[in-house]
């Protein structure tokens, strides 16, 4: 069984330790971090041979991507309404963003998954809101509400592109390379 730090509890996993035989837990907090996830998955399942293909095209993507000038600006990157929630800088998220010049802000929080409020002084630094597919579905009517309180521009973003690591971590290298040359 496949868990994550940041969608399992300690306490879910520990109790499926006790009866699960392997137990595999991922945290990845930067894109490089794919490669070791890769490597022990592909491991586990006896599949080490698949795992280094993987590894290879994302390390030709990353490469890619590494070539690449982005302009630097700063965003917020929500996650959740009601509390208003964003992602910290130690998140996979963000340093994912980080790749493509879109600096998240706050600069720092003590929470992962900092809740916000529309009112926050740090805010006026802000040059684009992203509003993630995920976990939160935003729609039209949130894009609204927030380029009405804060007068900055608003755009939807795949949070899978932008959250889900592994296999799909490779698409989402070059669905950020294009996200971010549109903005």
């Amino acid at each position: 069984m496949i868990v994550n730090v940041d969608e399992n509890r300690k306490e879910t996993a520990d109790a499926l330790a006790r009866f699960v035989p392997n137990l595999i837990v991922t945290h990845p907090l930067a894109p490089l971090d794919n490669l070791a996830l890769y490597r022990q998955i592909g491991d586990a399942f006896g599949k080490t041979r698949e795992a280094e293909a993987l590894c290879s095209r994302f390390e030709f993507a990353f490469r890619e991507t590494e070539k690449r000038k982005f302009p630097q600006r700063k965003v917020l990157y929500l996650i959740w309404k009601d509390p208003w929630m964003t992602v910290s800088r130690d998140t996979y998220v963000s340093r994912t963003l980080a790749l493509f010049g879109l600096r998240t802000l706050p600069e720092a929080s003590d929470a992962r998954y900092p809740k916000i409020s529309l009112e926050e002084p740090w805010l006026k630094e802000v040059e684009f809101v992203l509003l993630s597919s995920e976990p939160y579905r935003f729609q039209e009517k949130h894009q609204d509400e927030i380029s009405n309180s804060l007068n900055k521009p608003v755009t939807f973003i795949d949070g899978e592109m932008t959250s889900w690591y592994g296999s799909r971590a490779i698409a989402g290298l070059g669905y950020l390379s294009d996200f971010s040359s549109m903005l």
